[in-house]
């Protein structure tokens, strides 16, 4: 058995860190989320016929920005703000209730509110075929095995149920990674899928009709000391199981802002963000699930044959 790629405890407790200072870093965060929002619009094109979602999951939710954001967009479906940080969660329901700002409408009490539920996305605690859209934003980067996931989405998800999700892609970071890389040999930036393994993954698990987007943004720094600052903001710190347990040392850091200095730009340091995108339907109902390239059957214990004996 392989060693794991990422320490899920280390994940857990950088994202619990960040949950006070995650909303005012998240900028890029932010940015792709809009975009993935607008790509449901399509769900309520009155030419598909579709009725509205009655149960939403936002995996991998955070401070639940996006959470309140699918509330909003279908204020009668059950909408579940799922996380591995429980203080992220916390957050999330600290902003629900704080008082209405000056100039703001009153928030009507009686108003459905996203459902807390603190869970790993690798074993997602809800019931087969319980989801009609399945949101994720930037979360998935933190999963190795994304076959094995995606079976799990597969499962949750009703027949025709949305899956729509958004991570980084191999080039993220690439300037911070040659940095690093001066100075030290053990890895500082985890490795991310490309867009062809994201589609593989996608047919592998049996969805149907994918489709897969790459986007690349570029953020500009005054220093490495700024985007290590904001990282750390965000949570976004390394959980790798093979990374240097002890602190990067000055001489270690000096040696890699140097080298990352070879990149500046007029305006400031480069960091390249691969956005990866992706859409796709869970298949009809019966479809056999695929794991590890082999369909899994169901068969219900009521039609196994039993033989009595006489």
């Amino acid at each position: 058995m392989s060693a794991p790629l990422f320490d899920t405890r280390q994940v857990r407790r950088a994202f619990s860190r960040s949950a006070a200072s995650y909303d005012a870093a998240a900028r890029l965060q932010r940015l792709v989320e809009a975009r993935l929002l607008e790509a449901l619009d399509y769900l309520d094109d009155p030419a598909l016929g579709r009725t509205p979602p009655q149960v939403v999951l936002d995996l991998g939710s955070g401070t639940g920005h996006a959470s309140g954001m699918l509330q909003r967009r279908w204020p009668k479906a059950r909408v579940i703000a799922l996380d591995l940080a429980l203080p992220m969660l916390r957050q999330a329901r600290a902003a629900n209730a704080a008082p209405r700002l000056p100039g703001l409408p009153l928030r009507n009490p009686f108003a459905a509110t996203p459902q807390p539920v603190c869970a790993d996305a690798r074993a997602l605690p809800l019931a087969e075929a319980s989801v009609d859209v399945l949101f994720s934003n930037l979360c998935l980067q933190w999963v190795e095995d994304l076959p094995a996931v995606l079976a799990g989405f597969r499962r949750v998800l009703k027949p025709h149920g949305l899956l729509l999700f958004s991570t980084f892609g191999p080039d993220t970071l690439w300037e911070l990674r040659d940095a690093f890389a001066q100075a030290d040999e053990a890895p500082h930036v985890s490795p991310f899928m490309d867009v062809a393994a994201v589609g593989d993954a996608l047919v592998a698990a049996g969805f149907f009709q994918p489709v897969v987007d790459r986007d690349l943004e570029t953020s500009l720094y005054p220093d490495m000391p700024a985007l290590m600052r904001e990282l750390r903001a965000l949570g976004a710190t390394n959980a790798l199981a093979s990374r240097r347990h002890a602190l990067t040392g000055r001489r270690r850091f000096a040696v890699a802002a140097e080298a990352y200095e070879a990149r500046r730009a007029a305006s400031g340091l480069p960091a390249s963000w691969e956005i990866i995108s992706a859409m796709a339907w869970a298949p009809e109902a019966g479809t056999p699930i695929r794991e590890h390239g082999v369909d899994l059957a169901a068969v219900p214990v009521a039609r196994i044959p039993i033989r009595r004996r006489g």
